[in-house]
């Protein structure tokens, strides 16, 4: 999720096209998403055709086909989405439920890919023991993979030293050699997606696999008992009940700064505020409730809110909440994804300021 943000998150650019829809992991529901999609994409051309000339059109159509293509939907997860212009053609998956919807604007919609990030739970399960050690992705209670390449690990390191074989220091080295092993290798896999790691080891070994790890701070917990023959998708189940502890913990951290800033002075709920902080480069973070959108066309630096049904109109803005959360992250800010009462009283959305 992190690189495909990278590569499109600073494209600007006429036409940036957005398909989103929600898909589904299993047959027989899996048989419905290219349906669904296929409509999405005539509501997409048609919206083309409706606002560009024909020969401007064409390449961008010509990339959405090619793409829609290439997706194998046996692979889906929980929703789908597409970024295509005359020179960009990728898609994503997401493990989180979406709004159904085609975004045409000079920037591509990342809101779902930073709530997918912020808001919602990824995380690694480190399955571990003292023979053998597994890695899985997860999101919230759901597994994403269980990853390949270097892993399983086998334990092949052995001591034929009789001294060592016979003393609680030379087992627990033989262990932490090995752990200082799985965890080069975890490392090395978890690179270009870090994330937190939750250990599900039995609770003699987290010392050992702690004391050897290179990036402590990472590791957020564990589950107890040795796990080398239970499935991944029955493991996950119980490490989320740890992770949501976890996760509620740290909203309920970020809602209290909301308050805190409220009491200083510093928050602002008005739509037109809030654009013009983060464009002078005063947001700090942006807080939104979970599936608020809202269309809305910029008018002497005042953001002017619209009816859906007007949302067509070629100087509206699909959803100035997805600008907002762009620009924001753009600026150094952050962003936190709000779900129940919390925004109520700040119509949805409210922006911390630096100063």
């Amino acid at each position: 999720m992190d690189n495909i943000l990278k590569k499109i998150k600073n494209i600007q650019a006429e036409a940036c096209v957005t398909i989103i829809l929600n898909t589904h992991r299993t047959r027989p529901d899996n048989e419905k998403d290219p349906l669904l999609l296929k409509n999405l994409v005539k509501e997409a051309e048609q919206r083309l055709y409706d606002t560009y000339e024909k020969r401007f059109v064409w390449p961008i159509m010509d990339n959405l086909n090619k793409l829609v293509e290439k997706i194998d939907h046996q692979q889906n997860l929980e929703s789908l989405i597409l970024f295509v212009n005359q020179e960009v053609a990728e898609y994503t998956r997401l493990p989180v439920k979406v709004v159904d919807r085609v975004i045409i604007d000079n920037t591509f919609a990342t809101r779902d890919l930073v709530r997918a990030m912020h808001q919602e739970s990824s995380y690694y399960v480190l399955v571990l023991s003292r023979q053998n050690a597994r890695l899985i992705e997860a999101f919230n209670d759901k597994m994403v993979k269980e990853l390949g390449g270097d892993f399983p690990i086998k334990n092949n390191l052995y001591s034929t030293d009789r001294q060592d074989l016979s003393s609680n220091k030379g087992t627990d080295n033989l262990i932490e050699e090995f752990f200082n092993r799985v965890d080069k290798i975890v490392q090395a896999a978890i690179k270009d997606n870090p994330l937190p790691i939750l250990l599900a080891t039995e609770t003699r070994n987290v010392h050992h696999y702690t004391k050897v790890a290179d990036k402590k701070h990472i590791i957020i917990g564990h589950i107890n008992k040795n796990r080398d023959d239970e499935k991944a998708h029955h493991i996950i189940p119980e490490a989320w009940e740890v992770v949501k502890t976890i996760t509620k913990e740290r909203i309920a951290a970020r809602i209290s700064e909301l308050h805190n800033a409220v009491g200083a002075g510093k928050v602002v709920s008005d739509l037109s505020e809030i654009w013009n902080a983060i464009q002078h480069g005063r947001g700090q973070t942006l807080f939104i409730k979970k599936g608020y959108f809202q269309p809305a066309y910029l008018k002497d630096n005042q953001v002017v809110p619209v009816d859906k049904f007007e949302k067509d109109h070629k100087d509206v803005i699909d959803d100035i909440v997805d600008e907002l959360i762009e620009f924001n992250l753009a600026f150094g800010g952050d962003n936190v994804f709000i779900e129940g009462d919390e925004l109520q009283k700040f119509n949805n959305l409210a922006l911390t300021t630096r100063y």
